[in-house]
């Protein structure tokens, strides 16, 4: 495993990270289980939300700390809240000052927890006032419920109006990024070029975190689409699992893992954020780390998965 700085505390943080949306499939030994495999492969990272499940995901990680007290300390632990779920309404985003510290007590409550590490701002709600989200911030972490501050999917303008509020620098962004889910990289090869994949979508946002130093959280790196489907062994992706295997098997590795090292071969502050519940793909992925990937292979990859370069 390697590690990079991360928040405030520049505590030393896995670029693997283990998502939680998907533990209510599992009970709570199978949870315990996942987690200490984790825990074995140098996983020192958990991301979850408040929303997932409808707050069960935080439960039953509550459940598994309160058994077992000791794997908390074994893990930085991160959160997300702003999306508003109420029976019989509809899904919002909320970023109000009361919304945000409601959510952050409830998320501590459920998780049996006195802190969590970061808190990551879910989705962009276009009607935060920066103002009233710096003063949560402020107070949650006076009172040390919450080390470090981040946001979940936000543009490089989202975010400088956020910081115009905050006396803490965003310390991750959490986006969607795969070998086949590629916006964020095809605008910038087609600049000023009359095709489809010009179109900036995400305003530079890789290239933003780079200059100010915000770590990259990549998630859904094993998918195609939005949750479409794993594209390792699908048979809509035949040249890119052709190259896949074949650099796995020069390195001694899996496709699993050269998949989540491509992610990672790009030059930020980079985590990977998976999502499986398995414990033999928790030991795969977190071999990512042992992969190295070469420019020429990077873009072979690129181009496998039906990306083309001008």
């Amino acid at each position: 495993m390697k590690y990079i700085e991360f928040g405030c505390n520049r505590v030393k943080a896995s670029q693997v990270v283990l998502g939680l949306m998907r533990i209510p499939e599992l009970d709570i030994q199978g949870i315990d289980a996942l987690l200490n495999t984790a825990k074995d492969n140098g996983i020192n990272f958990l991301d979850i939300a408040d929303c997932y499940s409808a707050g069960k995901a935080e439960s039953l990680l509550g459940e598994v700390f309160k058994k077992n007290p000791s794997l908390r300390d074994s893990f930085i632990v991160q959160s997300k809240c702003g999306i508003k779920k109420e029976p019989g309404k509809l899904t919002i985003f909320d970023f109000s000052k009361e919304h945000i510290i409601e959510a952050v007590n409830g998320s501590l409550k459920r998780m049996n927890i006195d802190h969590m590490d970061s808190l990551l701002l879910h989705r962009p709600d276009a009607l935060m006032e920066p103002d009233e989200i710096g003063e949560a911030f402020n107070q949650l972490h006076a009172e040390g419920k919450v080390l470090s501050f981040g946001v979940s999917n936000m543009n490089p303008m989202q975010m400088k109006l956020l910081k115009t509020g905050l006396d803490f620098p965003i310390a991750t962004n959490q986006v969607q990024l795969s070998i086949c889910h590629t916006p964020m990289l095809n605008a910038g090869y087609t600049v000023n070029m009359d095709c489809d994949s010009s179109v900036m979508r995400d305003g530079g946002v890789l290239e933003y975190c780079r200059l100010h130093k915000i770590v990259v959280q990549a998630w859904s790196v094993m998918q195609y689409g939005f949750f479409k489907g794993v594209f390792v062994g699908s048979p809509n992706y035949p040249k890119l699992n052709e190259v896949l295997n074949r650099i796995a098997k020069e390195q001694n590795s899996t496709p699993t893992a050269v998949a989540i090292a491509w992610v990672l071969r790009y030059p930020a502050l980079m985590q990977a954020v998976i999502g499986t519940t398995k414990q033999h793909r928790v030991e795969e992925s977190a071999k990512a780390c042992e992969v190295k990937l070469s420019k020429y292979e990077w873009y072979e990859l690129y181009l496998a998965a039906g990306n083309f370069l001008p």
